[in-house]
């Protein structure tokens, strides 16, 4: 919008401007405030007429005009009337805008009511009675200026920037565009009113702006989103009062378009004048307002709104709107009521805005000739021009404001100068409320030179960044270039290569020496033939290149040259492993089949056992032991069958499976893949990967396996797959039934012993820098380790529990010593100070004598192991082993000394090996002839074992009516069954004879041997089934003390299979059936006394006689 908003604007623009009217402010609902959008409008202002003043005199002239101004001058208002004849024929759209001041001919035209030429003169009458009275008065204030042009139409001219002078153009010499000639009537120069702005305005409506403060002379559009504020504002517009004051938050962050406590925001702001307003895009009720700061104020209070404006409606409705609030404004102002004391303010009561009473600032007095104001000008002015070199808009910034503020020497303005160095710049928030609030020229320069200064170093880094940018990429733009007049000129001389012919040539003697199938020859000639006719930015052939690579990289008809000896064989599997004969046998039987044939086919193994038996590391140990490559793989949670046989070449970024993967990396058609967590392998909507290894793991097809992303056979045949599993429960049964099942049973404690003895202690110290320390860990403190902390089939936590011990030795041997014992310079060796100092003059740099962070400082020195003293001594026994890893977890496993009857030691098998599992049966009611028979079965047991208390309560009542029928036990008896230790499941096919033998003790009152154990499943007819684990529970036994062991006897080839360092000392019972466990364990049983051991307590009472009771009575 045009700085100095007057009534008829638009009419005056269209007779002198009409090739210059911005597109914006003939669409006011399309048009978008800008930055560059106000500089325009301001420079076009400055050659356009003006219309009525927005003062308050103004106003107050109109509402009370003079004696004397009733009578019309005849020949004046017959003048008037020949320029409305004019204007009628070049702008008939600014004439009734003219013709009507107080806007009532506009609402009419609106509304759609014709009227003619004629008509509007006579309505017109009025308001040129008040139009000269209004010139008249501006004559005798002195304000008149004269004008080259008719002016009869054009009333007093807007206030614009405090009290800058207007120039007026031709656009209203009866038409002319000649810029001030007389008009060919010689009509008589009329004179214009000056702009002015009201001096003294005490009560302002306030609206807090963010970000940064408004200075003077400058500018600014704010967005007031208050339907409040702006219903407001679009009154003041229709009244012609838009002054409002502007303040700036204290908090950055903060918003809002009302200020509801003088603390939220600076004291000191600028009094400013609106010029236009838009409606915002979008929204019903906020309006986009332009401001121009005239000078500065300062709040003296705030007039909180009245309960009535609290409560009413602020919300407008109109039904005749042209899309902004300025098109209201054109159309006429509204009439005021007379009052003997105007207020300017007093109809903003109505609204809940902020008024405030201000009072005006004023500058201090001072020296335009002080070498300090001149100086810091001249610094500003020379930094302006800096700024200008580097930022082209800043430049047209400076060049509007001197042409607005500055008709003279840029000297004789240094305030002005300060404001707008302050203005343009966007430095801290307080630094320019401070620049606004300094009233000493000398003080305000220094501040805005050093904000202008920050301005400086933005733009100046701003140029350097991109300038970097630019160089990048005109370096990029050159080489570009010069890559294609190189490639121009080569073509043009014949010797063209794009290197996709060194690229064919390549791949041509790497398959020269590979020995490549017929099918997968055919394959790679096409394929190659294909990339020698692709251009190389095609995307084929980047797949093409991809897929020969891969092609070529396959080791086709290359092997590893394997190690028959079984001697070397044996020494590798021994250094590696301590125990696992099962393993070590399959292995050497392999290695002796291969040496009679001459050759060695795959073989797909699987080891099974429990975690931490060494499954993963041995399956290294048979490649080193082989002397083939070695490549490991896990299976466990996979879900995509793409992993195993790769993706189509279809895809992006498509590769191979694993398997063509590993044949790449180990070079080799012979290598061992180990294919870890089988048992863990998953399925999800890419497919059942289990089901992918059924081709891949079966010996009459892997010889021709077929990679989706390969698309030729691959011979696999030769490959020795080893896979690891804890259990086969969920390994398909088709994939199963393709593996050679070999079982790890785990380790018992004399293995452990040997395996931390010969393994697990040496690597520990090792790797706690113990080597050449003189600790030591007693065996009786490794065997308290295993027997009450790691209790577990493998050695894992053992290992674990080692490296603790060693680690606190460690802890306490420096923390015994200290440091200064052990100072790095005294307990390095020669060596080892020599590697230091080399180490040292390498890194140094002679020119780096800086103080160095040690927080943030790096080096490449090596650390050289500190040498202990001879004389430290450590010796780690059973009786301190609970300073290092805590108190026990494990207690004995032996509950009973003796055994009362009813108890049984069972035995089981768990994930930690072997455990002694007890039996124990109670009578929960003393027998009676009238007691109901039951049993309650407790200790967490899963249903295998349900059943199992459920089969042998039936066959312990079988045995008792077939051999004692006098002993009624089980008729009357209310039993309860618990095995001990509740919170751990308990399940399995194992416990049914030691369940059968507690009710059958109980029942015939006889105690058991404690030193017997047993373990077996039992049918109802009495049969004793087969159960496995045979070895942890045989060394769990040990454990527990047992002599003696009753187990089925279809595992006596399991228990002649034991080492005799598990079965010493135990005698092994195998039985069929459970009339052998009787005579075993019931061998001192009198059958007489126990077929009547309970007849007293179910002797029924006799009754008695009628003729008793009566002499009893």
């Amino acid at each position: 919008m045009l700085r100095g908003q007057t009534l008829p604007w638009r009419a005056a623009l269209q007779q002198a401007s009409r090739p210059f009217i911005p597109r914006p402010l003939l669409a006011p609902s399309r048009y978008n405030v800008t930055a560059r959008s106000i500089l325009n409008a301001s420079r076009l202002h400055r050659s356009l007429p003006t219309s009525r003043a927005f003062s308050s005199s103004s106003i107050r002239r109109r509402e009370k005009p003079p004696p004397g101004d009733e009578k019309d001058d005849p020949a004046q208002k017959e003048q008037k009337d020949a320029n409305e004849e004019k204007d009628v024929e070049r702008a008939p759209d600014a004439r009734r805008k003219a013709a009507d001041p107080s806007g009532k001919q506009g609402s009419s035209h609106e509304s759609g009511a014709p009227t003619s030429g004629f008509a509007r003169r006579k309505e017109k009458a009025g308001a040129d009675k008040e139009q000269r009275g209004l010139e008249e008065d501006s004559k005798k204030d002195g304000n008149a200026v004269e004008g080259k042009g008719n002016s009869s139409d054009t009333p007093s001219p807007i206030p614009v920037n405090g009290g800058s002078d207007s120039r007026p153009s031709g656009a209203n010499n009866g038409g002319n565009e000649d810029g001030g000639k007389k008009s060919k009537k010689g009509s008589g120069e009329k004179a214009l009113q000056k702009p002015s702005v009201p001096e003294v305005y005490p009560q302002v409506m306030a609206i807090p702006i963010a970000k940064r403060p408004l200075f003077p002379g400058f500018y600014k559009a704010i967005t007031i989103r208050d339907p409040n504020v702006a219903a407001a504002i679009q009154d003041m517009m229709k009244r012609g009062q838009p002054y409002v004051g502007a303040f700036l938050f204290k908090d950055e962050n903060a918003d809002g378009d009302v200020i509801e406590n003088l603390d939220d925001v600076y004291d000191v702001g600028v009094f400013a004048q609106i010029t236009a307003a838009y409606p915002l895009r979008g929204e019903a009720s906020g309006v986009t307002a332009v401001l121009y700061p005239h000078r500065r104020i300062k709040v003296s209070s705030l007039l909180p709104p009245s309960d009535a404006a609290k409560a009413g409606t602020t919300e407008e409705k109109t039904s005749e709107r042209r899309g902004d609030v300025v098109a209201s404004f054109e159309e006429g102002t509204a009439e005021l009521a007379p009052k003997d004391h105007y207020e300017p303010t007093s109809f903003l009561r109505k609204y809940p805005v902020s008024l405030v009473n201000v009072e005006n600032l004023a500058e201090e007095p001072y020296d335009k000739k002080s070498a300090i104001i001149r100086a810091v000008t001249s610094e500003i002015v020379n930094v302006c021009k800096e700024i200008a070199s580097l930022n082209p808009l800043f430049r047209d910034q400076i060049s509007a404001f001197y042409t607005d503020q500055f008709p003279g020497n840029l000297s004789d303005e240094p305030a002005k100068l300060a404001d707008f160095a302050a203005a343009v710049s966007a430095g801290e928030l307080n630094e320019m409320q401070e620049v606004l609030e300094l009233m000493n020229i000398e003080e305000r320069l220094p501040k805005a030179l050093v904000v202008l200064k920050k301005e400086l170093m933005n733009a100046q880094l701003q140029s350097k960044i991109s300038k970097d940018v630019e160089a990048k990429i005109q370096k990029r733009q050159r080489e570009y270039w010069l890559m294609e007049q190189m490639k121009g000129i080569k073509r043009e001389l014949g010797i063209e290569s794009d290197g996709k012919d060194k690229l064919v040539e390549k791949f041509k003697e790497k398959a020269e020496k590979l020995a490549m199938p017929d099918a997968v020859k055919k394959v790679f000639d096409e394929e190659l033939n294909k990339l020698a006719h692709l251009e190389p930015a095609a995307s084929e052939f980047n797949v093409t290149r991809n897929y020969l690579d891969w092609l070529t990289q396959i080791p086709w008809g290359q092997k590893s040259v394997e190690n028959f000896g079984i001697q070397h064989a044996v020494k590798v599997l021994d250094e590696d492993h301590y125990g696992l004969k099962d393993v070590k046998d399959r292995i050497l039987e392999f290695i002796a089949v291969g040496k009679l044939r001459g050759t060695v086919e795959g073989k797909i193994l699987c080891l099974v056992g429990p975690p931490g038996v060494g499954k993963t590391s041995i399956g290294k140990s048979i490649a080193r032991a082989l002397n083939r490559q070695y490549y490991r793989f896990s299976v466990g949670g996979l879900t995509d069958v793409a992993e195993i046989k790769g993706h189509r070449r279809t895809y992006v970024g498509a590769l191979p499976g694993r398997i063509i993967q590993a044949l790449k990396k180990c070079q080799t058609e012979n290598p061992l893949i180990l294919i870890d967590e089988i048992d863990k392998i998953g399925r999800g909507h890419q497919g059942d990967p289990s089901s992918a290894l059924l081709e891949l793991l079966d010996p009459e097809q892997n010889s021709s396996f077929l990679d989706h992303y390969m698309d030729v056979p691959v011979d696999l045949s030769k490959v020795l797959f080893v896979c690891t599993a804890n259990v086969t429960d969920t390994i398909p049964r088709p994939l199963l039934d393709r593996m050679e099942l070999i079982e790890l049973s785990g380790y018992v404690a004399d293995e452990k012993m040997a395996i931390a003895q010969r393994y697990l202690a040496p690597a520990a110290r090792e790797l706690t820098g113990l080597k050449e320390v003189d600790v030591s860990l007693t065996e009786e403190a490794v065997e308290e380790l295993i027997k009450s902390y790691c209790r577990e089939s493998g050695v894992r936590n053992l290992k674990k529990q080692i490296e603790k011990v060693y680690r606190k030795a460690a802890y306490k041997i420096v923390r015994d010593l200290g440091e200064d014992v052990l100072a790095e310079e005294k307990a390095l060796t020669d060596e080892g100070k020599a590697v230091q100092e080399e180490s040292q003059k390498e890194t140094e740099s002679p020119d780096s004598k800086s103080p160095v962070d040690p927080e943030k400082s790096t080096t490449e020195t090596p650390r050289v192991a500190l040498k202990v003293p001879e004389s430290v001594q450590l010796s780690i026994g059973k009786d301190s082993l609970t300073d290092y890893v805590g108190p026990p977890i494990f207690t004995a496993d032996r509950l009973y000394d003796t055994f009362p009857p009813g108890v049984t030691m069972g035995l089981a098998w768990t994930s930690m090996g072997g455990a002694a599992l007890y039996v124990e049966s109670i009578l929960e009611n003393a027998l009676t002839p009238q007691s109901r028979p039951g049993i309650d079965i407790t200790g967490n047991l899963q249903n295998v074992m349900k059943e199992s208390s459920q089969i042998a309560y039936s066959f312990a009542k079988s045995v008792m009516a077939k051999q004692f029928p006098e002993n009624r036990f089980f008729e009357k008896a209310k039993l309860h069954m618990h095995c001990p230790e509740g919170a751990v499941p308990k399940d399995g096919p194992s416990a049914g004879i030691t369940m059968a033998t507690s009710l059958l003790s109980l029942a015939l009152n006889h105690p058991l041997d404690p030193t017997i154990a047993m373990t077996g499943e039992l049918t109802v007819t009495g049969k004793v089934l087969r159960i496995g684990g045979l070895r942890e529970k045989t060394v769990a036994a040990r454990r527990a003390g047992a002599k003696k062991i009753i187990f089925p006897a279809d595992n006596m080839s399991d228990w002649l299979e034991l080492p005799e360092n598990i079965k010493e000392g135990i005698e092994g019972h195998a039985v069929g059936w459970y009339s052998e466990v009787f005579d075993i364990l019931f061998t001192d049983l009198d059958k007489g006394a126990a077929n009547n051991i309970w007849q007293k307590q179910l002797a029924e009472k006799p009754e008695k006689k009628s003729n008793e009771v009566e002499e009893d009575e």
